[in-house]
């Protein structure tokens, strides 16, 4: 074992999927790319994830109340990278990128196409989390994934008929791994 620089102590436990936040509000939409999300409670679904106070993200999320997840695959890497990579508040990333979206069922956020999945979240007031830890709390309102690589409430094992859809998951410095096997594991006697 070797020392970790306390600065990536995170990336140790932070390998779950990458998402795109997606925001719109007062005519304003955007997408940024962010590493730190998860789960929080099952029934309601509600989840959680990270935007920090220097994006445009944040302040339409802050405005409208609500925000989308999307999960992005492996085709969508270096439309990932570039959304993480650049602020929402002078260019129009949709424009720019050419992106494909479509308007999410329940609140008609901004849902990139070729995503494996999206939640369409309400915004949940959690005022010191914002402030303090850039934690945002949503109830998810609306979900959706695409069959060739979730269905029946799980993700599928990853192979080649699937393989633009795994999932990204972020190592730093603009590298991201993906699944390229599953293992069925079995319970210990």
């Amino acid at each position: 074992m070797q020392a970790v620089a306390l600065a990536h102590a995170s990336r140790l436990i932070n390998h779950g999927p990458t998402v795109l936040v997606g925001s719109a509000h007062g005519g304003r939409r955007n997408l940024m790319a962010a590493a730190w999300s998860m789960p929080v409670e099952f029934m309601p679904p509600r989840v959680v994830v990270v935007i920090d106070k220097s994006t445009f993200t944040r302040g339409l999320v802050t405005a409208s109340g609500h925000f989308s997840l999307s999960v992005p695959g492996r085709a969508l890497a270096d439309v990932v990278y570039t959304l993480g990579s650049e602020s929402g508040a002078d260019v129009d990333k949709f424009e720019r990128l050419g992106l494909e979206v479509e308007a999410g069922p329940a609140l008609g956020l901004p849902l990139l196409r070729g995503c494996a999945a999206h939640l369409e979240c309400r915004l949940i007031e959690e005022p010191h989390a914002q402030a303090a830890y850039d934690c945002f709390f949503g109830e998810v309102v609306s979900a959706q994934a695409d069959e060739r690589i979730f269905t029946g409430g799980r993700w599928l094992p990853p192979t080649a008929a699937n393989a633009d859809l795994h999932t990204l998951h972020h190592l730093g410095a603009g590298l991201f791994g993906v699944a390229s096997e599953a293992v069925q594991a079995r319970q210990l006697p």
